[in-house]
């Protein structure tokens, strides 16, 4: 693989659909659990009973009943401090995997149109090396057998030019580059 580069993105949305979709279903995973949170504290509080003085008077009431404006205001400041923290942790986490995603996609493309001189190059610490690596051999693999079969229909070629071969000459040697061709791919 080639050496990663050491530039840092400037932009953190590079797949946006999927990177929004990430982070909505984290953020609904945390805010259900505040909702079971709250409604487990009030339920498992509400035989018990509170005393507390407002206003110089003694009050008697449902420990759920006392303790839910407290639970709401704590809960409220938990979740928008958890989801502003889990956004932005998420926004990394899911860069650092859309990131190189994205390179393949570009690559692949690239591959698709024929063009296999380029490698995957990754940034340091970017996921998937290993997946790279595996993409850059496969198409290094693909460049030696190509460059083997150019190399064959090359020489093919001169002897038709030079006139050094026969009609029958010439199927042969089609023949042989056709079973050259067979082993370098499978269909």
């Amino acid at each position: 693989m080639a050496k990663p580069t050491s530039y840092r993105r400037k932009q953190y949305f590079i797949q946006k659909e999927y990177q929004t979709k990430f982070i909505l279903k984290l953020s609904a995973l945390i805010l259900a659990g505040t909702v079971i949170s709250t409604v487990l504290i009030l339920y498992f509080s509400q035989d018990t009973l509170t005393s507390s003085y407002v206003n110089s008077r003694l009050e008697v009431k449902s420990t759920s009943a006392a303790i839910l404006p407290a639970v709401m205001l704590t809960n409220a400041i938990t979740v928008t401090v958890i989801f502003i923290a889990a956004v932005v942790v998420i926004l990394f986490i899911s860069h650092k995997i859309a990131g190189p995603m994205y390179r393949f996609e570009k690559e692949i493309k690239k591959i698709d149109e024929g063009d296999i001189s380029g490698t995957i190059s990754l940034r340091d610490k970017d996921q998937f090396e290993k997946l790279a690596q595996s993409l850059d051999g496969m198409v290094a693999g693909l460049r030696q057998k190509i460059t083997l079969i150019q190399d064959t229909v090359d020489q093919a070629l001169g002897k038709v030019e030079n006139q050094e071969m026969d009609q029958e000459m010439l199927a042969a040697e089609l023949r042989e580059l056709k079973t050259l061709i067979d082993s370098q791919f499978k269909r």
